[in-house]
């Protein structure tokens, strides 16, 4: 999947249902939000800028791995 240098936005990812996979299995409680709604036009880049305060580097580097090969 082209990422688009992480421009992407959450929703884009989200409608497409092998990214989605990626995902579910990945972070199932985040798909479960409430706010996930709000987050559709978030880009991948915001999101891995807020995430590396929480979610270890490697597996942030593993996800984006699995999406450029969905």
């Amino acid at each position: 999947m082209n990422l688009k240098n992480n421009k992407i936005t959450v929703g884009e990812l989200l409608d497409y249902a092998p990214a989605k996979a990626v995902f579910q299995k990945r972070f199932p409680m985040v798909l479960r939000h409430p706010m996930l709604g709000a987050a559709r036009t978030v880009t991948l880049e915001q999101v891995i800028a807020v995430a590396g305060a929480y979610i270890p580097k490697k597996t942030i580097e593993d996800t984006l791995n699995e999406l450029r090969k969905v």
